[in-house]
């Protein structure tokens, strides 16, 4: 916890330093909440929250109103939420931000999020993708139109990965215009636009504008309604390239969220180039990293998924604390799944009779990489643990079912499992003994 002397310093420099000081520790967000004796203050950095300081009572107001003022919020109205933004120099750091405030029953409660864009900047090759991937995520955007989604929940990089790609394909012989609420990032040679629903300036009305501009690609912030999912994709099979997010997990559950949307399935099978979902995992720091031997049940996931044997993996060392890392990460890396659509696929989404067993077959059974997969596939390469996987990744719960073991069970001396056996009674077998089945 950091102390700071309220009675002595001005309240718009203590506001000041709380912002550098998160900014300096790569925090993502600043929370400020309302509670009986003050305001705590929390950072997130590296998607974990943590305490920072406590701001007393008599200083609350002062220090929200600050805030809100700074922001451009109206500094009257605490009733109802309001959103602001932050783009300042502040104590010599460029800072680029949004604020939140939303009234709680303590008072008034808000998030600063701090963007920091600079991997987008940096190229595709910096996101995190396995080759693989990457060779698809470059076929995917070189198609002259259709509509890749950029999927995930809220905080998982989707805005970055997007920004990346525009980059890749900003020239001067494209023209690109961009609908987005907010604006996160301002970037030369696109044409951005700010919806503002207030004045009835919705993604819709924008979208329904923006295709008489003569575009070559359409950056849409968030597909959010029925309305923009549609638009969405009927723009993509007139010969644009959309990009767009949408909050669902994976590759199957977009698709089916889109089809909830109604969108006509004869559309979206013409006009679904790829999907890339991705979640945020913390990575290991290279100093305070050590091998360890594998559990019994990340044996089997390992097995079950990559179809390897796999006796140690890299872990934070409880021993080693460094200055810069927390708890023995940090930063964070994207885990990530590919989807780009095939024929098959693309039938099976304009079969209104096709079971979703069928379907979640036919998107899995080919060269894509679940994000399972690929989460296991950096946890072998040392850059995360299987512990962030299993708490970012759904594990299937079919393994709790085949094998009797729990997941956080220490390896046993003689490395055995025990099998569910429908069949029969032999409830034992050995890991190295179980063959590979179908990647789930």
């Amino acid at each position: 916890m950091v102390n700071y002397d309220f009675k002595n310093d001005e309240i718009a420099n203590i506001c000041n330093n709380i912002i550098v000081y998160a900014a300096s520790k790569r925090a993502s967000d600043i929370h400020f909440d309302p509670q009986d004796n003050g305001l705590k203050v929390r950072l997130r950095i590296d998607g974990v929250l943590q305490d920072h300081t406590i701001v007393p009572l008599e200083y609350q107001r002062n220090l929200t109103t600050r805030i809100k003022l700074i922001s451009n919020m109206n500094i009257t109205e605490s009733r109802l939420p309001q959103d602001g933004a932050i783009k300042d120099t502040i104590n010599g750091i460029d800072l680029d931000m949004r604020v939140s405030s939303l009234n709680t029953n303590l008072g008034e409660k808000i998030v600063i999020r701090i963007l920091d864009y600079t991997k987008s900047t940096e190229g595709l090759e910096s996101l995190g993708f396995t080759e693989k991937n990457l060779l698809k995520i470059k076929r995917m955007i070189e198609v002259p139109n259709g509509i890749i989604l950029i999927t995930g929940a809220t905080g998982t990089g989707k805005s970055t990965t997007c920004y990346t790609m525009l980059q890749y394909l900003n020239n001067e012989d494209t023209n690109i215009i961009t609908v987005e609420d907010p604006i996160e990032m301002n970037i030369e040679g696109i044409n951005q636009v700010q919806v503002n629903s207030e004045i009835g300036l919705t993604f819709g009305r924008v979208l329904r504008s923006i295709l008489r501009q003569d575009p070559n690609i359409i950056l849409i912030g968030e597909i959010r309604d029925t309305e923009t999912a549609q638009i969405a994709v009927r723009a993509s099979i007139t010969g644009h390239l959309v990009f767009s997010t949408i909050h669902t997990n994976n590759s199957l559950s977009t698709i089916e969220r889109l089809l909830d949307m109604d969108v006509e399935r004869y559309l979206l099978s013409s006009a679904l180039t790829g999907i890339v979902s991705q979640k945020l995992a913390r990575r290991l720091c290279p100093t305070c990293r050590k091998k360890r031997p594998t559990t019994n049940y990340e044996k089997i996931v390992f097995q079950e998924n990559l179809h390897i044997n796999v006796e140690e993996i890299d872990d934070v060392d409880p021993e080693k604390h460094c200055d810069k890392c927390r708890n023995g990460y940090y930063g964070r890396i994207a885990i990530q799944e590919v989807l780009m659509l095939n024929d098959r696929i693309r039938e099976a989404i304009n079969d209104n009779n096709l079971p979703r067993e069928k379907l979640h077959e036919l998107v899995y059974q080919g060269d894509v990489t679940t994000l399972l997969q690929d989460g296991l596939q950096k946890v072998l390469e040392g850059i995360t643990t299987f512990e962030e996987i299993y708490k970012n990744v759904a594990i299937d719960t079919i393994l709790d079912e085949k094998y009797e073991i729990d997941p956080v069970e220490e390896i046993n001396e003689n490395n055995e499992i025990e099998l569910i056996n429908q069949t029969n009674s032999e409830p034992t077998e050995i890991i190295e003994n179980i063959e590979p089945e179908e990647i789930i």
